[in-house]
């Protein structure tokens, strides 16, 4: 939805995604997502996808450090500016702002302060389809996991959860939207828990 937003602002061109990966599952480490889905994202949002691969566990100095090349990297390429989704929380806007701030660089939340309710409505009634990849089940029923991102989830959520999971409560893969050329098929694999939280395993649907 940043990336929707953001698109729709003249002063901002949009050039490129930008994720870490874990080196040892190949998957975006928080999500879960595999590296081809998230390939699949970018090509058909028509971007190119700059992957930063980290070790599982990742001490902070090497977090930085593969970061902050990929960041002079990108400078040189003549990149100043960068879009983040974050909606409220203010610590994690904070560490962004800081992290940035040496490089003179410029962060921009073009979702920021939106009403998170009012937010996961606007995304269906645009055609979002995303499906829950991860979700705490401390927080929400497990169960819930690999289901789709519609009415029926949100109106299964706990009110204590943030409709757009924006404290970690949930997360997702999303399969197609604003910008995207074509959906992407997505494969509905088994779901386990690890470390505390649920996964719901995706891969690429075959090309029929």
């Amino acid at each position: 939805m940043a990336l929707h937003v953001a698109r729709q602002d003249p002063s901002l061109k949009v050039v490129a995604l930008f994720s870490t990966f874990s080196e040892r599952a190949d998957r975006v480490a928080i999500h879960g997502t595999r590296r081809p889905v998230a390939r699949a994202q970018a090509a058909a949002l028509g971007l190119p996808l700059i992957e930063v691969d980290l070790p599982d566990p990742c001490p902070n100095a090497i977090y930085e450090e593969r970061l902050g090349a990929a960041v002079r990297q990108l400078m040189a390429e003549g990149v100043r500016d960068w879009i983040f989704g974050d909606l409220f929380l203010e610590d994690i806007r904070a560490y962004r702002e800081a992290q940035l701030a040496p490089f003179d660089l410029t962060p921009h939340f073009p979702i920021w302060g939106r009403d998170t309710a009012a937010l996961a409505q606007e995304m269906l009634d645009l055609g979002i389809d995303a499906r829950i990849a991860t979700l705490d089940p401390g927080r929400v029923p497990a169960e819930l996991c690999g289901s789709c991102f519609d009415k029926a989830f949100l109106k299964a959520l706990p009110e204590t959860v943030d409709p757009c999971g924006e404290r970690g409560e949930f997360h997702t893969i999303v399969a197609d939207g604003p910008g995207f050329a074509h959906p992407i098929g997505l494969r509905r694999g088994e779901t386990t828990q690890r470390n505390g939280f649920a996964y719901t395993d995706f891969t690429l649907a075959p090309v029929s």
